[in-house]
């Protein structure tokens, strides 16, 4: 009964979006520039093309006897699949690429569709993250913060061989670029894996690959209200080239944040309760429900909780390197007060960093979930290689 009262009311949130307004300020969508006045279509093209997860009902219900709906509970993993959905079309389809109704799409695209659909044996749905919560102290149906869905990810990542991601989350409002370059760079598949602790000074492409990075910065940007200091830098994020916008909201409501204009944030609403879509016979989904096909919606900054979680993915150490330079030009050496702190070596006063590797659990899927009493005996190690 209290699922159904929140789908009634969360329904209604999503009955009106307001059109962009007429202005000659540029649109930012996730390091893209977009002019209202010239390219109008082409900026809702592109909006349209992200992956939109909302609240879903008559799923199977989780842990087999939990909740059959996250209605009134799932806004923030939902934001943290949008987040990451757009790192995986980033990683297959690139960028640029558009999505069209009816139109078809490539396999990689409804692969990566497939890792966040509601069932129990995908990688990154709704039941593998309300299961992982469990370890960072969430019960299933309690509502997710920016970092609990960044710890969350972080750990799926381990078990998605497909994807391959390298997923770090700062900590302390800090990036630390050595731990970054250990964590990614890493034996080709199949290879035995060189010792955790060590990066080779001189890395040879057939013995060393990239992981594409995805990284999660969670930041308090302010106590109760952001401060004003920081929304020039935050602004700044939506501009780069490698960013995935931002999670965050209001105080139990969360957002996808994709891009600005002027003062106002562009965000994609997880608040609309829709039915359980599962795979076709051939593998394909049927996607349209998917996907905004509406203006989104729109909310000044200051009215932003200081709770955030930026996000950012590097396909290639040429991309990361390229985003530390644009983070000490665009964002530190523009800043008094910092939003975050980008350092070249390991902080000597932290525990060392050691890349986490996948659990010995030899197991995926719905056996992955029976298997997270297991996993939850690792937690200890987990807090170790969280920093």
């Amino acid at each position: 009964s209290v699922l159904s009262r929140y789908e009634n009311q969360i329904n209604i949130l999503s009955d009106y979006l307001e059109e962009f307004p007429e202005t000659d300020e540029p649109v930012w969508i996730l390091g893209r520039q977009h002019d209202l006045n010239t390219d109008k279509s082409k900026l809702l093209l592109d909006i349209s093309a992200r992956l939109w997860f909302t609240y879903r009902r008559k799923f199977s219900p989780i842990g087999g006897t939990g909740p059959s709906s996250d209605a009134g509970w799932g806004c923030m993993l939902r934001c943290g699949q949008m987040m990451l959905a757009q790192a995986l079309i980033c990683r297959h389809l690139g960028r640029d690429w558009q999505w069209e109704k009816h139109k078809k799409q490539p396999e990689e695209y409804h692969r990566i569709l497939r890792c966040f659909l509601d069932r129990k044996d995908c990688c990154y749905s709704i039941h593998q993250m309300a299961q992982m919560g469990v370890g960072e102290g969430k019960s299933i149906g309690e509502w997710f913060g920016p970092n609990t869905v960044a710890q969350v990810l972080k750990k799926l990542a381990l078990f998605d061989e497909w994807n391959s991601l390298a997923v770090y989350v700062s900590m302390d409002n800090t990036v630390v670029i050595e731990d970054i370059k250990k964590l990614c760079w890493c034996p080709p598949q199949g290879r035995a894996p060189l010792h955790r602790s060590a990066l080779p000074r001189h890395r040879n492409a057939a013995e060393l690959c990239w992981r594409p990075l995805l990284l999660i910065i969670p930041l308090r940007l302010g106590i109760n209200h952001i401060n004003p200091v920081y929304i020039d830098a935050f602004k700044e994020c939506f501009k780069m080239p490698q960013s995935l916008g931002a999670l965050g909201g209001k105080p139990n409501n969360a957002y996808y944040f994709i891009g600005f204009l002027g003062n106002e944030l562009i965000y994609l609403d997880p608040h609309t309760t829709q039915s359980f879509v599962d795979w076709e016979e051939n593998g394909t989904v049927d996607d349209e429900s998917f996907h905004c096909q509406q203006a989104p919606h729109r909310m000044k900054i200051m009215n932003l909780d200081p709770s955030v979680a930026l996000g950012f993915f590097c396909k290639e150490e040429c991309d990361f390197d390229n985003w530390c330079s644009l983070v000490q030009k665009e964002i530190l050496k523009q800043q008094s007060l910092r939003m975050f702190e980008l350092v070249q070596k390991h902080p000597p006063h932290w525990p060392p960093f050691i890349p986490p590797t996948k659990p010995e659990v030899t197991t995926t899927g719905a056996e992955l979930i029976e298997s997270t009493d297991k996993l939850f005996e690792l937690e200890e190690e987990f807090e170790i290689l969280s920093v």
